[in-house]
């Protein structure tokens, strides 16, 4: 029983660090990387459709994104919400390809993005500390009816604890990783 406890607040946990790592990748930063527009839709037929479904989107270099739609005609559209996300991003057309720089960041936009990281992994701190606080109460609930012991419940918190610590100091890593790779010129 509190095995299967420990486990379901480990993989909990761990979700919400692979969580914070696609929130991370959607924080640009000033190379290229294709995840940058992964929330960016298009209208495709009259529905929104993610732009790597339309498109395909790869590096051309450093600070350089290039897109070749599936379609001629979703070129504008294409530009369009490139241009309507809050990226910032400029794209330029040459016939059906479409090329997205990367401007350079200034000292201003790098403190907003590190700010930025830093609200999302306070985010998932906060995730792992209610995942604590329910798996808890799962081990408190065994406690008061009678299925295990005290020493049981007071090892199990331990354990608990140990697990929230890790991927706490996890997202701490991450964090320090992505303000390393912001602050780089």
């Amino acid at each position: 029983m509190i095995n299967d406890i420990k486990k379901d607040a480990e993989a909990r946990m761990k979700k919400t660090v692979e969580a914070l790592g696609i929130n991370f990748n959607k924080i640009r930063t000033g190379r290229a990387h294709p995840s940058i527009l992964d929330g960016v839709s298009v209208s495709y037929y009259g529905s929104d459709t993610p732009l790597s479904q339309v498109a395909n989107i790869s590096v051309l270099d450093a600070r350089t994104l290039s897109l070749s739609p599936w379609e001629k005609s979703m070129v504008p559209e294409i530009e369009k919400a490139i241009m309507k996300s809050d990226l910032g991003l400029n794209p330029v057309t040459t016939g059906e390809l479409i090329r997205v720089p990367m401007p350079a960041l200034t000292e201003e936009s790098r403190k907003g993005y590190i700010k930025q990281a830093k609200t999302e992994a306070e985010q998932a701190r906060v995730s792992i500390r209610n995942v604590r606080r329910d798996v808890l109460a799962d081990v408190k609930e065994l406690l008061k009816e009678k299925e295990i012991s005290e020493d049981d419940d007071r090892r199990a918190q331990d354990d608990i604890q140990k697990i929230t610590d890790k991927y706490v100091a996890e997202v701490d890593a991450a964090l320090a990783v992505k303000e390393k790779d912001l602050m780089e010129i």
